[in-house]
């Protein structure tokens, strides 16, 4: 189905330099709560989190290990504490199981076997998790926080609770990521994971960038990794605008909860006296909605990015989406890798 809009990069109140910084945190604290978030008996499939550490999984089956994952686009932290721990998990480090499987599953490849019109074609079928070495226990996966304003005290405390989580303790530009990036981590990675090849996630963050910053950030991701994933809340679809007004409604719900949480009476007085969190939310979820880019989309700027275009077509590039929270909410996922031997 077409999108219900075109895209535009268009005004959002957390990006602007001069939203207060205490707005800031609970709005991106908020939003975190989303990623973890699962509701009894409502979201069968998981939280959102676990959900993408199915699609990973799933995607990537026996060869998840291969790889090092880092968050171009970490903030505080985001979803990735989170897909780690159910990545990791005992019920996940044994391929050929995950429900996401289960999933509708689009997938679009630019390696050039079989191109149409640009080089793109469009498959029903991919290999699943269970056709390779299924039971074969795996390695524990890494995961790398990085960022263009780093975050090292929340960092330090998620590494902290995790030996497989590490942290980039200097400024991160994903348009311009250091070849030297994975050995300078903090704490330093495992032997047993160098040499290690990058895989790329953007968690509710690629719709963040413009058009030049993002087909920058692509050039270097396809001239530097060996895979990448946008995982986003949203898209430019009436279901997902309808979704994040059940976030409105959420944040209003839940306000005394987590105000009680984070010892946070401000939380209660910006949410029910003047509804300035929720307003936000919601706001910047349209508009987040609006800036969303299509997988069609993200393909026509792998092949228009600058990369050159032999590189481009030893790439695949699969994409769908699940349900995490009936009838409106979506993740919306797109995964690539780099093709091993393509000539």
């Amino acid at each position: 189905m077409a999108p219900w809009l075109p895209r535009m990069h268009v005004f959002e109140f957390h990006d602007m330099p001069w939203f207060h910084p205490w707005f800031r945190a609970k709005v991106q604290a908020a939003l975190t709560e989303t990623w973890k978030m699962q509701l009894p008996l409502v979201q069968r499939l998981g939280s959102p989190a676990s959900i993408v550490a199915k699609i990973l999984a799933d995607e990537l089956g026996e060869h998840v290990s291969d790889y090092v994952f880092v968050d171009y686009c970490a903030g505080g932290g985001g979803p990735t504490p989170f897909i780690e721990r159910y990545l990791n998990s005992p019920s996940n480090k044994q391929d050929g199981h995950g429900e996401a499987d289960a999933a509708a599953t689009t997938t679009t490849t630019t390696n050039g076997h079989t191109a149409g019109a640009n080089g793109i074609v469009t498959r029903s079928k991919r290999k699943t998790n269970g056709e390779g070495d299924g039971g074969l226990q795996r390695k524990p996966v890494h995961f790398v926080l990085t960022d263009l304003h780093p975050h090292i005290p929340n960092w330090s405390l998620a590494a902290a609770d995790s030996p497989q989580i590490h942290y980039a303790p200097r400024s991160i530009d994903a348009s311009a990521s250091p070849p030297d990036l994975l050995s300078t981590v903090e704490p330093p990675l495992p032997p047993s994971s160098s040499p290690a090849k990058t895989f790329r996630t953007f968690n509710l963050a690629f719709h963040h960038l413009p058009t030049p910053l993002a087909s920058s950030v692509l050039a270097d991701t396809l001239s530097t990794s060996s895979g990448f994933a946008i995982f986003e809340l949203q898209d430019r679809h009436l279901k997902s605008f309808l979704a994040v007004c059940l976030l409105g409604l959420g944040v209003l719900a839940f306000a005394p909860y987590f105000a009680w949480r984070w010892r946070s009476p401000g939380t209660l007085f910006w949410c029910w006296v003047v509804p300035v969190l929720p307003f936000v939310l919601v706001w910047d979820g349209w508009m987040s909605s609006v800036r969303t880019r299509t997988v069609e989309e993200i393909t026509e700027m792998m092949a228009s990015c600058g990369a050159e275009s032999e590189l481009v077509k030893k790439w695949e590039v699969r994409s769908g989406r699940l349900t995490h929270l009936p009838p409106f909410a979506e993740v919306n996922w797109i995964v690539a890798t780099k093709l091993e031997n393509t000539s």
